[in-house]
């Protein structure tokens, strides 16, 4: 199974795609909004695990975009904005579910399997 990291803090972002490669999944990984927008123009993704502080487009306009385009490829957020206002407007922009930052490998995983 193909997920999209889109991670722009390097360190979380390998620790995430190692923890998804030692589970079996196969791993492509950007690291601004841009490059996600351009990689989700491609389908083939399970799973999108999406940071909402990007340079170049904003997470919350790359989730935007994905969801007006059709795409319902399923969504977890993973960002360090925490407030409750945060989670409630990722969630009604189309995110399927919201981890906060800093998570423990083991519940980002679950998440997932609860997604897929």
């Amino acid at each position: 199974m193909r997920v999209l990291v889109v991670e722009d803090d390097r360190m979380i972002a390998v620790a995430v795609e190692s923890a998804l490669r030692d589970e079996g999944y196969t791993v492509d990984r950007v690291s601004d909004g841009a490059a996600a927008q351009a990689a989700l123009a491609n389908p083939g993704y399970v799973l999108v695990l999406l940071d909402l502080g990007l340079p170049k487009v904003d997470g919350i306009e790359v989730l935007r975009t994905l969801r007006r385009r059709g795409n319902t490829v399923p969504v977890l957020v993973m960002t360090a904005r925490d407030t409750v206002d945060d989670r409630i407007r990722g969630l009604d922009i189309g995110a399927d579910d919201y981890l906060v930052k800093p998570f423990a490998t083991g519940e980002l995983l679950a998440r997932m399997r609860a997604l897929l």
